[in-house]
């Protein structure tokens, strides 16, 4: 256990190393790709607009969204009104779609819970 240990922190210290030599480097290979997004000059107030552009614009989609929505809706009532001439292959995609909501569902139940399986903390 304590070799494992010192494995651990000799690999914390080589990856230290390394972003502290290389780190300024990424960054500035990194702003370098991606100058055409950066807003000039990059200040308080342009990033205050910013956020209020995407609160309004994404403000803006909501009527799209509910439209979506009311379409897969009307879909899912016109399978189920058909619901006599669905295939065995569709029902069980439909179950397994379930099943995946649901284990995604308990996965963040326990990380909620702080990667516990037995309950909260107290």
């Amino acid at each position: 256990m304590a070799s494992r240990l010192q494995q651990l922190q000799s690999r914390a210290v080589e990856v230290s190393k390394f972003v502290s030599k290389h780190g300024c480097a990424y960054y500035k290979d990194l702003l370098e790709k991606n100058k055409q997004y950066i807003v000039q000059p990059p200040t308080i107030e342009k990033c205050q607009e910013l956020s209020k552009q995407l609160f309004y614009t994404r403000l803006a989609s909501i009527p799209g969204r509910c439209e979506s929505f009311w379409k897969e809706f009307d879909a899912v009532k016109h399978i189920w009104r058909n619901r006599n001439d669905l295939k065995i292959e569709d029902a069980g995609i439909a179950a397994l779609f379930g099943l995946e909501l649901y284990a995604w569902f308990c996965v963040g139940e326990i990380v909620g819970r702080g990667c516990t399986f037995t309950g909260y903390y107290v």
